[in-house]
């Protein structure tokens, strides 16, 4: 069974930062020979003047190759046009209308390949009264309502990760998969598009229906009654998040590990309903209990009894974990660097990253050779149109 499906498949990948690269190193993981095609000098920002050095730039470029082209002299675009019909995919997140005015767009890729799905990605969309702004992770979040949710009430606050530029690079990966299947059910090539502000939207569909439920806006604290979730600190300094959801079987079991038989039947908390109502009087109750064990106790007590619970691990934990050890989520990358891989196995494997990232331009003649003689990859290069490194 094949653990890179998409070996065969050939992606240019014309833009920078994180949303469209990460959903392209996703691509690149499952099989697909990505180009990233950067501008010239220091090429992608994110490489941030490191090169191939930078540590973001390698999360979300491993497996790449680069080809460098100067996209405002009229011989860069032209190797672009050279290349489309060489290729089953072709992305971009530049601002809205860019590609369109460096004679780029979708139209103009259409006729060179009719087979091409053509993927944007924008901060808002091609139309609307934000078009045209410009749009990060963090402008993401605050227009998406991530930091009304993960922030009390009134009181908004900032994440501590990118959350939209992450979720909008998977939605990009899925779109592009999508499009090749319909492809080759139906044929012909397919114009994706997405954006931040649409990406977001399936982080925040959860807590969408919530205030579609309520009539409420939910803010941090305001799912935990219905989750019946908690975070509880223990005797050794360690956190203990639980999650008990609506099942009165895990709630029973709760109250056993605790030794506190007698709130199964404490008319406040009895049923889901109740404890929903009275969540807040409940929560100081079970931190009391917890604050008496260690986390190593509490682990052991609360497998015992198949409560839903997890240490709350950091970044460091998590990736040092025997169960994601067991998973073979990392593999080893250039200086130090731990590579994640896609969370999927096929046939039972992981596919792993394809190499270390491409330093600005590795590839440039080899790519170029594709449709360029010799003499003409050259000249693009004493030219300043490619770099070459």
């Amino acid at each position: 069974m094949q653990h890179k499906p998409l070996s065969g498949i050939r992606v240019l990948e014309i833009g920078g930062y994180i949303s469209m690269p990460y959903g392209g190193a996703v691509l690149s993981a499952l099989g697909a020979d990505v180009v990233k095609v950067e501008k010239t000098g220091d090429g992608d920002d994110f490489r941030r003047h490191l090169d191939d050095k930078s540590p973001f730039f390698v999360q979300y470029n491993a497996g790449k190759r680069s080809l460098s082209v100067d996209l405002k002299k009229p011989e860069g675009v032209e190797i672009v046009k050279a290349l489309i019909p060489h290729y089953d995919v072709a992305l971009e997140n530049m601002r809205p209308g860019k590609m369109a005015a460096l004679g780029l767009g979708p139209d103009v890729c259409a006729e060179l390949n009719p087979n091409l799905v053509y993927g944007s990605i924008t901060g808002f969309g091609d139309g609307g009264p934000l078009r045209d702004r410009p749009a990060y992770d963090t402008i993401g979040q605050s227009f998406g309502g991530i930091y009304s949710i993960l922030g009390d009430a009134g009181r908004a606050q900032l994440s501590g990760t990118i959350l939209v530029d992450l979720i909008t690079g998977l939605t990009t990966a899925m779109g592009v998969l999508a499009a090749l299947v319909g492809r080759a059910n139906l044929g012909g090539g397919q114009r994706l598009e997405t954006s931040l502000m649409e990406a977001v939207s399936t982080l925040t569909v959860d807590a969408m229906t919530q205030s579609f439920e309520t009539g409420q806006d939910p803010s941090r604290e305001s799912r935990h009654p219905q989750a019946q979730n908690f975070c509880l600190h223990t005797a050794s300094g360690e956190d203990i998040a639980v999650h008990l959801s609506s099942s009165q079987k895990f709630w029973q079991h709760l109250c056993d590990a605790m030794g506190k038989p007698e709130l199964k039947q404490d008319p406040r908390f009895s049923l889901f309903a109740e404890r929903q109502r009275n969540y807040f009087e409940l929560v100081p109750i079970v931190e009391a209990v917890f604050k008496e064990k260690t986390a190593d106790e509490w682990a052991q007590i609360l497998t015992e009894h198949d409560v839903p619970f997890a240490p709350v691990l950091t970044m460091s934990g998590y990736a040092k974990h025997p169960q994601v050890d067991w998973l073979e989520l990392f593999e080893p990358g250039p200086d130090g660097i731990s590579l994640l891989r896609p969370p999927w196995r096929f046939g039972g494997v992981r596919p792993d990253r394809g190499g270390s990232a491409p330093r600005i331009g590795e590839n440039s003649r080899e790519v170029l050779a594709e449709v360029y003689d010799d003499a003409r990859i050259e000249e693009l290069i004493a030219s300043g149109v490619v770099v070459a490194s």
